[in-house]
């Protein structure tokens, strides 16, 4: 499961005061009965799930008022002619996309019906459609269908759903941590909101953090959290917030241990912040950073000794080759082929930052970088070490130029933006039946034929035409690259 706080459904509907964990509606995958309350040895993730949008941290991008989640969270109570709308949710792990679809079916007027991806097959989808139709037209209740991990579907199974959300017989949640445009047919995406959560930022994750340590339904106020612990176990959580609730918990674990309250009780309800009635509660338990990195040691989320996680010492990797540090991007790929990391992660970030910081200033750094990564898969280890670093030295001396990377962004943002109307009639296809009538190929002008190979006339859209994307730089190759494309555009455009 991905969700926000935690994995499976712990509990289902009821009012809030006997769903501890705000996991959904109906019964949970465990069969208890609705309204049951989280067990205190359940997860810290689960127990922490948010029952409502407010609750939710993060993903205000997604939450304003009016929004297609905050319409289909209100159920029947919602306002306005619009119905409810099928939403798929892309995120990375840890962002909030199975906490959303639990709080979306505690609205009334829903019936939630949950299924993986993973071991759903079209039986399944086609019972949930038939259940789903018969309650909309004898109960008049809406069916809310999560599903987790619709990328594992086939296009088969996701061409089973199509006649069921164009319909609305059900309105369907689906998350997915691979990108849609690729994973999802077209026929599903155009009948679907897609919406893409972010992850965390660290305010975000540092409030999830000491709302779990004080919160009843988390640690109940018997930690408190130290500063530094706080800081580390932030840093560490790469905008997880379930792997920084994890965290919490394994690091609480430690801290009791050593404060000798472990071995007092087997009674689980320290640990889950459910205090007996009437007793006196003993001090707060302070969570050290020793406690954070003895836990963090057990889980083996540490990235190595000196307590720098996977992602930092990433960040620093490819700054350094971008800043053109050759000694520094040296040392943090030793710590990070020191640490154990994958060779073909620190690869294809070469690869990356080739494309992307060197670009056509050296165009021959990806040639490099891609027989690197090549020459490490083949090769393996300790030998790749060598192939990684000659890829290393080459991006960070080389001259550097983003103007490639900056290039595609811009005319991205202009498709997203809605530019780009039309292709003009000369360059489409003049080869099928009919085309010709159309206008399309007339006069094309082959640029073979033209002086240089380079003939004058439009290629881009009418709105776009003189819009300029690449913006060569004057470092290493791109000097060369400037003075012709000058002189190409001139010609091209006829100026």
């Amino acid at each position: 499961m991905d969700d926000l706080f935690g994995a499976g459904q712990d509990i289902a509907g009821g009012n809030d005061d006997d769903d501890a964990s705000g996991a959904g509606a109906g019964a949970s995958a465990a069969g208890r009965p609705a309204g049951h309350r989280a067990s205190p040895r359940s997860p810290l993730a689960v127990r922490m799930r948010p029952r409502t949008l407010d609750d939710v941290v993060g993903q205000q991008h997604l939450l304003g008022h009016g929004s297609p989640l905050r319409q289909l969270a209100a159920g029947t109570d919602a306002t306005g002619p619009a119905g409810p709308s099928s939403l798929i949710l892309w995120g990375p792990p840890g962002t909030g996309k199975t906490t959303l679809a639990h709080v979306i079916a505690k609205g009334p007027g829903r019936k939630f019906v949950e299924l993986s991806a993973i071991t759903a097959g079209v039986k399944d989808v086609r019972r949930v459609m038939e259940e789903a139709l018969t309650a909309r037209d004898l109960f008049k209740t809406t069916t809310v269908l999560f599903l987790d991990e619709i990328h594992r579907f086939n296009k088969a199974q996701q061409d089973a759903l199509l006649p069921g959300v164009e319909n609305r017989w059900v309105v369907l949640v689906a998350a997915t941590t691979e990108n849609p445009s690729f994973s999802v047919v077209s026929p599903l995406l155009s009948r679907s909101l897609l919406l893409t959560l972010k992850p965390l930022t660290d305010g975000d994750v540092e409030g999830l953090l000491l709302r779990a340590a004080s919160d009843v339904r988390g640690l109940g106020g018997q930690v408190e959290l130290d500063a530094e612990a706080l800081a580390h176990l932030v840093r560490l959580s790469g905008g997880d917030a379930r792997r920084a609730l994890t965290a919490l918990e394994a690091a609480a674990g430690v801290a009791f241990g050593d404060a000798g309250d472990a071995g007092d009780s087997d009674d689980a309800d320290g640990i889950a912040g459910a205090a007996g009635a009437g007793m006196s509660e003993p001090a707060p338990v302070r969570i050290e950073l020793k406690h954070t990195e003895r836990a963090l040691d057990v889980a083996s989320v540490r990235y190595d000794r000196a307590g720098d996680q996977h992602y930092d010492v990433a960040s620093a990797f490819i700054k350094s080759i971008r800043g053109s540090d050759v000694d520094a991007a040296l040392h943090y790929l030793a710590r990070m082929l020191e640490a154990g990391e994958d060779p073909k992660f620190v690869a294809r970030r070469i690869v990356i930052s080739a494309a992307e910081d060197v670009g056509m200033a050296d165009p021959t750094a990806l040639q490099t970088a891609v027989a690197a990564a090549q020459a490490v898969q083949l090769i393996g280890m300790p030998e790749g070490r060598i192939i990684l670093a000659e890829a290393v030295v080459h991006l960070a001396t080389a001259p550097k130029s983003n103007a490639a990377y900056l290039g595609i962004n811009q005319a991205i943002a202009d498709v997203r933006a809605g530019r780009g109307n039309g292709i003009p009639a000369h360059l489409r296809d003049a080869h099928y039946p009919g085309s010709k009538q159309l206008g399309h190929g007339q006069g094309y002008k082959y640029a073979h034929d033209a002086p240089h190979s380079v003939a004058t006339q439009q290629y881009p859209p009418d709105d776009l035409v003189g819009r300029n994307y690449y913006e060569p730089t004057a470092n290493g190759a791109e000097r060369d690259i400037s003075t012709r494309l000058e002189r190409l555009r001139r010609i091209i455009r006829g100026k």
